[in-house]
This record gives structure tokens, C-alpha cells and sequence, in this order.
């Protein structure tokens, strides 16, 4: 259980604290989104961002971090493939000798505003770090887009230059992304059985193909635990 739950009073004076501070970021940056390819519920989710990353900390939702730099993978992570956003297939082998972030994504998401976070932290270690996103509409059906819809909505709004896969369930079932699959199974990745638990959820796999970290939806791709991990 979260400390704050413990403490009814607190948690009520933090929600009306995280209210206000909806009103009051809808109402200085709402009037500035004039993009004409974002939804009005998506120009909403995008200007309450930073409240929400504040809010997801404070009672402790979708923050979980977990790491492991030892684990030799059972099954080599370059043996993997997957299918891109515009349906060729992509080779994992082409990713040895890089770090690789891979990332649940979603259009209609409190988090969908990490698109940009993750474009930046891609600018930044391009020549290091390859990180793929992984649309899916597993979580409140919050990818209903065709993936040609999903890929003009990312490159329109957020610029993406990051590979964009063809959109696929990636929470645990028998329709399982075959890359999640193995990045959730401890049989296969060698440590690891802790699946998404929401949209935006990271997966850091190193340069020999180890699979060394998970971090939570609520955990910003330029935190200094995700910066850390990708520098170690």
C-alpha cells in the first residue's frame, strides 16, 4: 500500500491540490495547442501531462523500477523480429552493439506526452540507444488508430524518428507481442516476469542483448534512473 494511503486527510488535500493543478495547466496551455491533428481529449491529456507525471509519484501508480545487469537471456535477444509500422519486417541482429529501449505506446494516454521525452532522449544518444515503440490498444482501448493513423499522429504532434512497430497486444495472452513475450519471461530473458501494467511501461536491453531494466509508466524517459541506466 502507498504511504498516502495511509493518511485519508493528506490524500484528500492532494487530490484537490492535483485538481487545481489540472484547471490551472488546461487553462494557461490548452488555448496554445493548435495542432489540427489532435483530438480535443488529446489536446486535454497533453496539457494536464506534467500534472499527471506529479500525481502518478505521489500515490506511487505505474512507478515501479527494477533492474538486473547479470542475466544471461535463455533465449538471445537477437534472434527476435518484429514488424514495423509500415509492415517490413525488422531483424533484432541489426541491434547488437546498441542499447535498445523498448516502450508500450498509446495515443489517448495520460503518458502519451513521453512521445516527445522519448524523441529527445532518442537526439540525444542516437549514435548508443535505439528505442522502439510498440503501439498496442491493450490498456482502456486507448490505441484505436490504424497504424498509418498512429504513425502520422506521432510524426505530426511529436516528430518521432524512432522505429514504430505494427500496433499488437502486448500484455500477457495467447496473441502476445513475441518480443514481449520474451521481454516478460523469465524463461526466455533470463530474470524478468513483471509485464506492463500500463501504457508507456520501458524495457532497457543492453549491448550484448541482456534485458537489464524495467521502468513504470510514471517513470519520465529523462529521469535520471533511466538516464543512469542507458550511461552505465
Amino acid at each position: 500500500m502507498s504511504t498516502i494511503n495511509k493518511y485519508p486527510g493528506v490524500k484528500k488535500i492532494l487530490i484537490l491540490l492535483f485538481m487545481l493543478l489540472l484547471v490551472f495547466f488546461g487553462y494557461v496551455e490548452l488555448a496554445t495547442l493548435n495542432s489540427t491533428h489532435m483530438t480535443y481529449r488529446q489536446k486535454i491529456l497533453k496539457t494536464v501531462y506534467p500534472a499527471w507525471m506529479w500525481w502518478s509519484r505521489i500515490v506511487g501508480n505505474n512507478s515501479s523500477e527494477l533492474a538486473n545487469s547479470n542475466a544471461e537471456p535463455v533465449v538471445p535477444f537477437y534472434t527476435l523480429t518484429a514488424i514495423l509500422n509500415n509492415g517490413n519486417e525488422f531483424d533484432f541482429a541489426a541491434l547488437k552493439g546498441k542499447k535498445v529501449l523498448l516502450v508500450n505506446t498509446a495515443s489517448d494516454c495520460g503518458y502519451t506526452d513521453q512521445y516527445a521525452e522519448l524523441e529527445k532522449l532518442y537526439e540525444k544518444y542516437n549514435k548508443s540507444l535505439v528505442i522502439i515503440g510498440f503501439p498496442s490498444n491493450d490498456f482502456k482501448q486507448q490505441e484505436k488508430g490504424t497504424d498509418e493513423e498512429i504513425a502520422a499522429f506521432c510524426k505530426q504532434n511529436y516528430g518521432i524518428t524512432f522505429p514504430l512497430m505494427k500496433k499488437s497486444v502486448v500484455i500477457k495472452s495467447d496473441r502476445q507481442n513475441e518480443v514481449f513475450k520474451w521481454l516478460t519471461d523469465l524463461s526466455l530473458n533470463g530474470w524478468n516476469s513483471k509485464q506492463p501494467s500500463w501504457n508507456f511501461c520501458k524495457y532497457l536491453v543492453n549491448e550484448k542483448g541482456m534485458l537489464t531494466n524495467y521502468f513504470g509508466s510514471a517513470v519520465s524517459p529523462l529521469s535520471k534512473d533511466v538516464l543512469k541506466a542507458i550511461e552505465k
